[in-house]
């Protein structure tokens, strides 16, 4: 039988897959609960727009996990994004430089779906590679 530390960490690594590897955007409602709160982008649909922006922005972009921590109902998650400047980014043009830059996710998963997250990424990096500095 597994832990739910297990399941919840299944959960999330499925979540980040479909959602963001595979651009099912639609997936989120598969995933978070229906009082989901999202802390980093406002709300369910604001995380909806921010992966679309992101997308168009990046679409060769990939996140790969590397490390993952469960304590009961929470799940930290370190993890890369890559892609290629191909679309504009928050006002900014198009530059065709590559990113590879380190984020940070914590997800709350309660009864099988994510309930809350929270994210932080390191933008000091992202901009100075966007800019190819």
């Amino acid at each position: 039988m597994k832990t739910i530390e297990q399941m919840n960490t299944e959960t999330v690594t499925a979540f980040i897959e479909d959602f963001w590897n595979r651009n099912d955007l639609n997936s989120a409602d598969q995933y978070l609960s229906d009082d989901y709160q999202e802390l980093s982008y406002h709300s369910k649909e604001g995380l909806k727009q921010f992966a679309a922006n992101i997308l168009a922005a990046f679409p060769d972009k990939r996140y790969t996990v590397e490390d993952i921590i469960a304590q009961e109902e929470k799940v930290l998650v370190r993890m890369k994004v890559k892609g290629t400047h191909k679309g504009m980014f928050f006002g900014n043009q198009p530059t065709g430089h590559t990113i590879d830059v380190t984020l940070y996710r914590q997800y709350r998963v309660f009864d099988g779906k994510i309930a809350e997250h929270r994210g932080w990424i390191d933008m000091v990096t992202m901009w100075s590679q966007i800019r190819g500095e």
